[in-house]
């Protein structure tokens, strides 16, 4: 019986697909977000951290703006390009926290596999 709650609840799980295009200034990145499933009355605030030097390059994390349920964008103020942890703290209809991470270039970004 545990192990099927367990399975429903990870169904249940919001993921997060990202991504990040160059604002032309250096190290700027406006973010699309789509949590999947949509749902309405999530707050989401994104937050970073360089996960080869914790703390050290940490980025105030920013509301989310939100368009059409599930659809979010943010805009990101980097110090450097690299590697970058973005931490997704959903809140209200939906409480959970996503890590992800993403190489972050002068073009935009990718996620890390």
């Amino acid at each position: 019986m545990l192990a099927l709650l367990s399975t429903a609840a990870l169904a249940d799980r919001t993921t997060a697909n990202v991504d990040c295009r160059s604002t032309g200034t250096d190290f700027v990145y406006d973010c699309s977000i789509r949590l999947k499933p949509a749902r309405t009355g999530v707050k989401l605030v994104v937050g970073a951290d360089m996960p080869s030097m914790p703390k050290a390059h940490y980025v105030k994390p920013v509301v989310a703006k939100q368009g059409k349920p599930g659809d979010y964008t943010a805009r990101l103020d980097l110090e450097m390009p690299g590697e970058w942890e973005l931490d997704l703290r959903l809140s209200g209809a939906v409480r959970q926290r996503i890590l992800v991470r993403y190489e972050f270039k002068e073009s935009g970004s990718a996620p890390r596999k």
